[in-house]
């Protein structure tokens, strides 16, 4: 495996410290307020469901293997909270693509040296919203059979064994396909060259889903965590070799 592929933790350190930048801190506002608001939604409902959920997937032993609950339910815990974890980060980077697509955007600018302090534009902002939702439809489209099957698989006694370890691989490619997305995306790349780009780099982008998929399972800095995987993802873009199509957009 090369050095490079480890690269992932880098790339999300500088993220965060391109979102807290004075030229960049503007651009996080929106999406962070989002966030906030969401994932304080989701405790609450966590909270008040949660046990429920646990024992809707613990499967219903006979008497002589009781004592296999106390061994199944770390797991069957651990399975409700990746699903509830995943949901969530789904669900606020779909409500925030237009803000993480712009955050990218002007990050991008920054990281090419192009301007230092970039300027909001809400004409801009607006003008991405068809743009951005559509792409996001797509991620979704590619996402829900695969996180179906998996849920499937939830339910199947035995077989549902495996499914905390999948759902935890599947959460950490989708998370560099979240957020790497919103760089090619901008740079006019479609979703088919988008996901071949990253199978090239399938060891690079494994590292970097990896690192922002554990640092989003930490509660309330998940909420800096999400521009910075923006910001972390669009360094990713342009140091690994991306095209820079930012210039034919805006002629």
């Amino acid at each position: 495996m090369p050095v490079s592929a480890l690269s992932g933790p880098q790339y999300l350190r500088e993220g965060l410290r391109l979102v807290l930048s004075p030229g960049l801190r503007l651009f996080v506002i929106l999406p962070l307020t989002i966030n906030a608001l969401l994932f304080f939604g989701l405790i609450w409902l966590a909270i008040d469901q949660f046990s429920g959920w646990v024992d809707t997937f613990m499967p219903n032993l006979p008497a002589w293997l009781a004592f296999l609950e106390y061994i199944l339910w770390p797991l069957f815990v651990a399975l409700v909270v990746l699903m509830v974890f995943f949901s969530f980060t789904m669900l606020a980077n779909i409500i925030a693509a237009p803000f993480n697509g712009f955050l990218a955007e002007k990050v991008e600018v920054v990281v090419r040296g192009e301007d230092a302090a970039p300027p909001f534009s809400w004409a801009e902002l607006l003008a991405m919203l068809p743009r951005t939702i559509g792409r996001e439809l797509r991620k979704l489209a590619y996402f829900a059979p695969r996180a179906l099957a998996l849920l499937v698989l939830s339910f199947i006694p035995v077989l549902n064994l495996a499914a905390a370890p999948l759902w935890l691989l599947f959460g950490v490619w989708m998370m560099a396909v979240q957020y790497i997305d919103y760089p090619a995306d901008n740079n006019k790349l479609s979703w088919a060259d988008m996901m071949g780009w990253l199978r090239k780099r399938r060891w690079q982008s494994l590292s970097f889903g990896a690192v922002t998929y554990a640092a989003l399972l930490v509660p309330v800095l998940n909420l800096l965590i999400m521009p910075a995987a923006v910001a972390g993802a669009t360094l990713f873009w342009v140091r690994e070799g991306g095209p820079n199509r930012q210039l034919d957009r805006q002629e």
